[in-house]
């Protein structure tokens, strides 16, 4: 892992467990196992670390609805596989938005500009338009019980979940 996603991994945890005050160069670095100077070496700012922060998961999240392929369904069926697992991707969509509300609004507008692209791409998947929004709602709002451990959906519970989601997509 190299030092510049252990800052990002460190100001993501940072940002969820003690809140959006609390992700300041200091502790970002400290936590991330670095000096400020090196943290600095990769963000010049609060505000780009923001952005590295957002700028990862866009870059993971349009690698994984672009790799779909252009069968009917692929994008949809991507976007439910992301919450079969809490890490990765499906862990990373809540901080971001976190980020980009709690400490740089500004960045929430590049966010939205992703969202539409993808809710776009998930419109034109061939599947009829309101069960691919009601499978992103739905592994949005899974998303958002991961991260801010709001009785997330765990175990066997969370697989029938995703197969019922998985069987709307199917009809």
């Amino acid at each position: 892992m190299t030092s510049r996603d252990r800052i990002l991994d460190a100001a993501g945890r940072i940002l969820v467990r003690d809140g959006g005050d609390a992700v300041t160069i200091a502790a970002v670095a400290r936590e991330a196992g670095v000096s400020k100077g090196g943290l600095f070496y990769h963000f010049a700012s609060k505000e780009l670390l923001i952005d590295g922060l957002i700028a990862r998961y866009v870059a993971t999240f349009d690698e994984l609805i672009i790799g779909a392929g252009e069968e009917p369904g692929a994008a949809t069926e991507a976007y439910l596989r992301s919450a079969e697992r809490t890490s990765g991707p499906a862990g990373q969509p809540v901080i971001a938005l976190l980020a980009a509300a709690v400490v740089n609004p500004r960045a929430l507008d590049s966010l939205r500009e992703r969202y539409r692209a993808w809710q776009d791409r998930l419109d034109r998947d061939g599947v009829p338009a309101e069960v691919a929004a009601t499978i992103r709602f739905a592994v949005d709002g899974l998303w958002l019980a991961d991260t801010l451990d709001l009785a997330p959906a765990r175990g066997a519970a969370r697989q029938r979940m995703i197969g019922e989601l998985r069987a709307l997509l199917a009809r």
